[in-house]
């Protein structure tokens, strides 16, 4: 899917079409805080059949108008749990000792799970790459959970990507405004 031509609305946020990547104006995140409170409302008492069921296409529509390489919001800022699994096959890939790759990367947080030791990632490339994508943490791969029912399920941490992800913003601006709870 492609970025539509030309400049395009979606909550009266214009986007807009640049070389063929299409960018969100610099008050995504500003219009995210201020519809925090929409947000929480619709996710826990909104329909949540009607929101699950529209979230794949929402998701597709959404990164077929936003370029995560102009962004790395997540990656320059958050971090990824790294489980068993993500922490064996990156050593691997790495050459490294499972044990090293902890101890050179990771740290405990609160919740005892691994996560990188500073941000941003050190595996994001200048460029917004990642040095590791096609091993990334499951989490990587399954961020911002726009098609996923964590959307739903999980409503602190949708709302903190809202703030973080321009992916997760227009997504629940296209469910308020299906939901007929436009701020």
């Amino acid at each position: 899917m492609g970025c539509p031509g030309g400049p395009f609305l979606i909550n009266k946020s214009l986007f807009y079409r640049e070389e063929n990547v299409c960018m969100i104006p610099e008050n995504w995140d500003k219009a995210a805080k201020e519809h925090q409170k929409a947000y929480k409302r619709m996710l826990e008492k909104g329909n949540k059949n009607k929101m699950l069921k529209a979230l794949p296409d929402l998701h597709e529509e959404a990164f077929s108008k936003i370029d995560c390489l102009q962004c790395a919001n997540c990656c320059k800022n958050y971090s990824p749990r790294f489980k068993t699994p993500d922490i064996k096959r990156i050593a691997k890939v790495l050459r490294m000792k499972e044990g090293d790759f902890v101890e050179t990367y990771l740290r405990l947080d609160e919740d005892n799970d691994y996560v990188v030791k500073r941000s941003p990632c050190p595996f994001l490339a200048a460029d917004n790459t990642c040095n590791i994508y096609e091993d990334r943490p499951s989490d990587c791969r399954r961020y911002p959970y726009t098609d996923e029912d964590v959307l739903l399920k999980r409503v602190p941490l949708t709302l903190k990507n809202a703030t973080a992800c321009p992916a997760t913003f227009v997504v629940l601006e296209k469910l308020l405004e299906m939901e007929g709870k436009r701020p």
